[in-house]
């Protein structure tokens, strides 16, 4: 049986957790958010009352963080997310969530036939050696534009302009931090939905998965 190691990186809103979750279905593999990681840390710490500058506060919470913390539907909201981007350029605080991810790609059991994980930095610091690395993109405006019906979908209240200079300030911030810098690997598929309905980008990423992993069962 092949053992399947997926990392897929890309901006919020681009699409990367959809697919994932896809590519986890098809493939029988495990699926990390590892997005989630960084908002379970800003959630304890918002509920704590703890302010993204207390960096020390912000490790420690990191460092004691468990599965079971990911099971949280608040982890979504956008105050949570807002603050996750801020912590996670903390050298510290990333590198405390390092081996939770590897350890997770890599545990095995009969049940799966590997991992996909998704995040900011998957192909370039936590699973460099990944066989199959995707990076999903789209314009700032395309994500505004899908968060804004995501949270009119929830009764949400919300204005275009400012959930599109929301991505940008938190595009920034991702791509110019100094400790993993949002950007793809170079061996990296680079895959734009701007333009593409799901199925569209489920094809596209099934056909760069079946090149890394010809030997791939999907399910059937």
């Amino acid at each position: 049986m092949t053992f399947m190691i997926i990392a897929i990186d890309g901006p919020a809103g681009a699409g990367k957790g959809t697919l994932a979750s896809h590519l986890a279905k098809i493939y029988h593999l495990k699926h990390l958010d590892t997005g989630l990681l960084y908002r379970a840390v800003a959630f304890k710490m918002l509920q704590a009352g703890i302010k993204a500058m207390q960096r020390p506060e912000a490790f420690a919470i990191a460092s004691s963080l468990k599965m079971e913390d990911l099971n949280n539907s608040s982890l979504r909201n956008e105050s949570v997310g807002n603050l996750a981007s801020e912590i996670s350029v903390y050298p510290e605080v990333r590198e405390s969530l390092l081996k939770f991810q590897q350890d997770f790609a890599k545990e095995t059991s009969s049940n799966t036939r590997g991992a996909v994980l998704d995040g900011r930095d998957i192909g370039l610091v936590v699973l460099p050696e990944a066989p199959c690395k995707i990076f999903v993109t789209a314009s700032p405006e395309v994500r505004a534009k899908r968060r804004l019906k995501e949270l009119h979908e929830k009764e949400i209240d919300s204005i275009y302009e400012t959930i599109l200079e929301d991505i940008k300030v938190r595009d920034a911030r991702d791509q110019n931090r100094e400790v993993s810098p949002l950007r793809p690997a170079n061996d990296a598929f680079i895959l734009d939905t701007s333009e593409l309905g799901i199925d569209e980008v489920i094809e596209k990423a099934c056909l760069f998965v079946d090149s890394r992993y010809p030997q791939a069962k999907k399910k059937t």
